[in-house]
């Protein structure tokens, strides 16, 4: 196995005026799983096609282990790609399929027939090598995409999307079954995908990309708990987090009608720069619902900040609340998760005030994250 690297690895397209990938830094561990997730045109999949040696890297290098890979052909980098399309030939079997590379490489027929029923029972293809594809179900192609890398036994696996062809249902499954595949073999693996969800429960570490330059590379829980500005805080999450900028008072931030208090560090940090507001950061489910004395929930509690009630996700346990409030005379959308039992009725007004503890703090004019 292997250690993979990028050196501030650099992609201009020709014609370009602004690299598609800006000087990336980052180094994936061996036996790790690395997930590249951003929006489209963030730079994720050029990244993964200059490892695998499918675009030029203009700047920087990109190293497998201690060999530097950054000039060399595809064929010796000594990796397996899986495609989002299966790209599997319509005319060979399902073992033809999954053995074609060794072939071509020249490994002999009992070799190659050994490594494609091992990987053909781990992912539970045994019973389908005599098939051919248009007989298989868009999961089970998948599948065999997989198991026509894994019969390589490459120093690292790179995965562009694989998921994004099948249905929500089969993705979920699909997943873990991938991510148990990848901690079973213990190959290095990079995955690039625009799907937030997928990167969190896969991923050992997730790296979010924007505009061709990394914004933060960090455990999915760490990315959760901390993110390094309002981009990843904005994007990592789903629902993602409510972003509020915020006017800074005595004693913390002023939330509707009632003052938050923040860490005093930030606050500093923020004056210093010249900021007079900042912008707080709160997840769905750290809001707290202000109650009238007898506890249900009151239209008029004059604490906290009023939202008004516009739709309603029920999902059995929990309920999100998308709803809308006046935050420093500009009008603000906010989601709330509450209680299952606790669902508001569409058009009521709730009051809301952050956990203690559960903010995030940023820099209205940088966007940087300014709290612990």
């Amino acid at each position: 196995m292997a250690t993979v690297t990028f050196d501030k690895a650099t992609r201009i397209y020709p014609g370009g005026d602004k690299p598609a990938v800006d000087g990336l830094e980052i180094e994936v561990g061996d036996g790790e799983f690395l997930v590249l997730v951003g929006p489209s045109g963030c730079g994720k999949s050029t990244s993964l096609r200059m490892l695998a040696g499918l675009e030029d890297v203009n700047s920087g290098a990109i190293r497998i282990g201690d060999r530097d890979v950054t000039h060399l052909p595809p064929k010796d980098r000594d990796i397996a790609m899986v495609f989002q399309n299966y790209a599997l030939y319509p005319h060979m079997t399902v073992a033809d399929n999954m053995g074609f590379a060794l072939k071509i490489a020249g490994v002999n027929k009992a070799e190659i027939r050994k490594r494609v029923e091992e990987a053909a029972k781990i992912l539970d293809l045994t019973e389908y090598l005599a098939r051919k594809p248009k007989a298989l179900s868009g999961g089970q192609r998948q599948r065999v995409a997989m198991g026509r890398a894994i019969v390589r036994e490459p120093q690292v696996f790179l995965m562009d999307e694989p998921l994004s062809n099948l249905d929500a249902k089969l993705r979920v499954q699909t997943r873990t079954q991938i991510a148990s595949l990848q901690r079973r073999l213990g190959v290095t693996t990079v995955y690039v995908t625009h799907d937030q969800v997928e990167a969190m429960t896969m991923g050992d570490r997730v790296a979010v990309l924007k505009d061709g330059l990394l914004q933060q590379v960090d455990s999915p829980r760490n990315m959760y708990d901390k993110p390094a500005n309002l981009f990843v805080a904005g994007f990592i999450g789903s629902p993602a987090m409510n972003l509020v900028e915020v006017p800074i008072t005595d004693g913390g931030v002023k939330f509707g009608n009632s003052v938050v208090s923040v860490a005093r560090d930030a606050v500093q940090a923020a004056a210093d720069k010249g900021d007079r507001t900042v912008t707080v950061g709160v997840r769905p489910e750290h809001f707290d619902i202000v109650t009238g004395e007898s506890g249900t929930l009151s239209k008029d509690a004059p604490a906290g900040l009023a939202v008004t009630v516009n739709v309603v996700e029920e999902l059995g346990a929990d309920g999100y609340v998308y709803g809308s409030a006046e935050v420093s005379g500009e009008h603000k959308d906010l989601v709330i998760r509450v209680g299952g039992r606790q669902i508001p009725e569409k058009g009521s007004v709730l009051h809301v005030v952050p956990k203690a503890g559960e903010t995030h703090v940023f820099a209205t004019s940088t966007g940087e994250r300014l709290s612990d």
